[in-house]
């Protein structure tokens, strides 16, 4: 199987400012669902049908959402979210929105690190990224796509405007 890998150290596709909302973090989360399980020995809560998941300007819409807590402190530690596409946007301190979209999305919390598998795609500023993986560290503007052997990363690159 044949990967190609694209590392972007300046975020091609994305703006040099645009650094996710920084008070997402400390805002609290809010989860609609159809249904809850809620599992108090793992410290998981699986939510499942039409979830609408949000955290300050972080959205995440998915047909099931698991979101695990770490033991002790109860706060967030990873989200995932399932569906026949499964999506992620977020604001950032710019005003721009970086949008993703999967079938499958995992979100770390404490490494600020969003992975989309199967499907996956990323966009701002109709600049877009497609592959059968990508990785995208939030904060630190750091990203890799990979493709497998039946799907290459495709990269669409928008024009800056110019300021006026």
């Amino acid at each position: 199987m044949k990967l190609s890998h694209l590392s972007l150290l300046f975020c091609l596709t994305l703006s040099a400012n645009a650094v996710a909302l920084s008070t997402d973090s400390e805002q609290p989360v809010y989860i609609d669902s159809d249904s809850q399980h809620l599992d108090m020995k793992s410290n998981k809560v699986t939510f499942i049908g039409d979830v609408k998941l949000k955290q300050g300007s972080i959205n995440i819409n998915a047909d099931k959402v698991i979101v695990f807590r770490h033991a002790e402190t109860g706060t967030i530690e990873i989200i995932e979210g399932y569906g026949d596409v499964a999506t992620f946007s977020q604001l950032t301190d710019d005003g721009k929105t970086l949008y993703g979209e999967a079938m499958e999305l995992y979100y770390v919390l404490k490494d600020d690190q969003l992975t989309m598998i199967n499907k996956a795609m990323l966009s701002q500023d109709d600049s877009i990224i497609r592959g059968s993986k990508i990785r995208y560290k939030i904060t630190s503007q750091k990203l890799i796509a990979d493709g497998s052997s039946k799907e290459r990363v495709s990269t669409v690159l928008q024009p800056q405007q110019a300021p006026e």
